[in-house]
């Protein structure tokens, strides 16, 4: 919720507005996947890709803008964070040693 809710304050518009039609549009795409799938399956169910434009401020569907959060950058994120806490935790090793 921290990225919509910052975009969203960016823009310039009404965030509780923004993040309130935002949710609706998300549990409007579940209950959808949930009534076409006939179960509860989160996994299956949960996939919305409804999102904000950060230029605008409007809810737009990211697929027609072709954005796309790819699992490759989750993971260069995850393997940059880990080699800069390693690099932080040996700095101070040094200099308490």
């Amino acid at each position: 919720e921290v990225i919509p809710r910052t975009l969203a304050q960016n823009c310039g518009v009404s965030v509780i507005r923004v993040l309130t039609a935002l949710r609706a549009k998300h549990a409007a795409a579940y209950d959808e996947a949930q009534d076409k799938t006939g179960s509860d399956d989160s996994k299956q169910a949960a996939f919305c890709s409804w999102g904000i434009n950060g230029t605008t401020g409007e809810l737009v569907d990211m697929k027609e803008l072709g954005i796309w959060e790819p699992f490759a950058v989750k993971a260069q994120t995850i393997k940059t964070a880990i080699e800069s806490a390693c690099m932080i935790l040996r700095i101070d090793d040094i200099v308490s040693g």
